[in-house]
């Protein structure tokens, strides 16, 4: 028989104290709930990636999930830019610049087991440099001549020249350690050394990671359990769902438009940082009218840089004149170098023999600031006579086949994301279709020394050779437009290397 706390009370007591009794237990598991922190987060990305190894191929939104959260390198970056020790834990390089030593980490092992060792890293650096590599900066490993494993804990590369950047290529996305059992498989089911798991993949959606038990930094462990990546490439609907707290981050917020729809919000911040997107606008120099410089630098001058970023862009970013951004060392203001001048633009035309004008179509992505930027250079160019017709060009699948890979253009615009990317212009061949021995001989320079100053003088005069022969048009550098819930802290507001590092994220109790 069941009994009663109150035999005497008539049945709708009975009944008001157990809906009472309910209704404060719910209460009190809702203050539970709220007084706990949080374990899992929500991120929110425009692009989705087409795979999920980013050694083997080359858009940005590979790294942007797994870099630091699966994978990891033999060195690092960090949130400054600085490069850090990670699964080498120290090295040494010989006086002539020709052989780094590495000392590994002990105790490290992969997601499924295996364990890393000089072996496994040998292995990852073969398969990024040996001949059927697709890595998409394999050039990055082209001075590596031999590479020794004399104990378990000891890797050693042998060069063909001194390669002053070597330390910091290894810290990138495509310099990942990656296991000898997991590497053919890591397209879809990645394995790395990472504070994160790979979990799922539902693509067209999501990217769900679980935190690593087993990882090998006990002081650098995840604080998080759980972290999904969303994908959602409309701009009314990212604001809608951080409004809503479907998604607790977008560290690239795609409409700076609505920036202002967040000031004042009471649980969303928006934070503005610097990255390495350099907005420009290439050409393919091997074509007419584009393999005349006077045309390109006719181009150039015909675009007002600050008005098209407060049409594309709705004022946020930085004007540039050469392939480099302010945050970098080195930087130099070369946007005087062709300022705005549609007379004097016009004359270069004629000069060039295009004294009545000339037509050409520009292969633009759908991303809102690709094609924003298009139409503003679009009614510039026909303010000096030049007829410059849009063709959207589905990004990445059909752009990286057809101006990527096939320079099958004219014109394109693209941010570049890479971080200290002036070197593309020296490669062979590029979309761009550009060369100048003297660029290339420059940044030969660069490599000779591992010198941050002396780099740095080289790098400037890199940045006045492309902003005088301008094979691309250099528009602007897009900041960091975060907008994330106030308690998420750890975040990175500012961005040395297209990322979204979760290690040191947590929630503000």
């Amino acid at each position: 028989m069941r009994r009663s706390f109150f035999p005497h009370a008539p049945a709708f007591l009975h009944r008001f104290l157990l809906s009472a009794a309910l209704v404060a237990g719910t209460a009190f598991a809702a203050v539970q709930a709220e007084a706990a922190p949080k374990t899992s987060v929500t991120i929110g990305m425009s692009v989705e990636p087409t795979g999920l190894d980013p050694t083997i191929a080359a858009p940005v939104a590979i790294g942007q999930v797994t870099w630091q959260n699966i994978f990891e390198g033999l060195t690092t970056v960090d949130r400054t830019g600085k490069v850090q020790p990670q699964l080498a834990e120290s090295w040494e390089i010989s006086p002539d610049g020709l052989t780094y030593t590495f000392k590994l980490r002990s105790g490290v092992t992969f997601h499924d087991g295996e364990v890393f060792d000089s072996s496994v890293a040998r292995f990852a650096i073969e398969r990024a440099r040996g001949e059927t590599s697709v890595n998409p900066q394999k050039r990055y490993f082209q001075t590596i001549t031999s590479i020794e494993t004399p104990d378990p804990q000891t890797l050693v590369l042998k060069l063909s020249k001194p390669t002053g950047s070597l330390l910091y290529w290894l810290a990138w996305p495509s310099s990942s350690i990656v296991g000898t059992r997991s590497a053919e498989n890591n397209k879809t089911t990645p394995v790395g050394t990472g504070p994160f798991r790979f979990v799922s993949w539902a693509k067209g959606d999501r990217v769900e990671l679980a935190r690593n038990p087993d990882y090998w930094n006990k002081q650098g462990a995840a604080r998080l359990e759980r972290a999904v990546f969303r994908f959602m490439s409309e701009p009314q609907a990212q604001a809608a769902a951080l409004q809503a707290g479907d998604i607790d981050a977008f560290p690239e917020f795609a409409a700076p438009e609505l920036m202002q729809s967040f000031e004042g919000h009471e649980r969303l911040v928006t934070v503005i940082g610097n990255t390495e997107l350099k907005v420009v606008a290439g050409m393919n120099n091997a074509r007419k009218p584009f393999d005349d410089k006077r045309v390109r630098q006719a181009l150039m001058m015909a675009i007002d840089r600050n008005t098209l970023i407060e049409g594309a862009w709705s004022g946020f970013g930085t004007p540039i004149g050469s392939h480099y951004t302010p945050n970098d060392p080195g930087y130099v203001d070369l946007t005087g170098t062709y300022p705005y001048d549609p007379e004097k633009a016009k004359a270069l035309l004629a000069e060039a023999g295009y004294g009545n004008g000339l037509a050409f179509t520009i292969k633009a992505p759908q991303m809102a600031y690709a094609q924003r930027s298009s139409q503003i250079m679009q009614a510039m160019f026909a303010e000096i006579g030049v007829t410059m017709n849009i063709e959207t060009t589905e990004f990445p699948a059909k752009w990286v086949s057809d101006v990527f890979k096939g320079a099958d253009y004219e014109m394109t615009i693209v941010a570049h994301a890479e971080p200290m990317d002036i070197d593309i212009y020296a490669r062979d061949p590029y979309y761009f279709n550009y060369g100048n021995p003297d660029f290339n001989a420059v940044l030969d320079k660069v490599q000779l020394t591992s010198d941050a100053a002396e780099q740095a003088v080289h790098y400037g005069e890199a940045q006045k050779i492309l902003a005088g022969d301008v094979p691309a048009l250099y528009l602007f550098v897009m900041p960091k437009l975060g907008v994330w819930d106030r308690k998420l802290k750890g975040l990175w507001e500012n961005e040395p290397i297209p990322s979204n590092v979760l290690t040191e994220v947590y929630w503000e109790e």
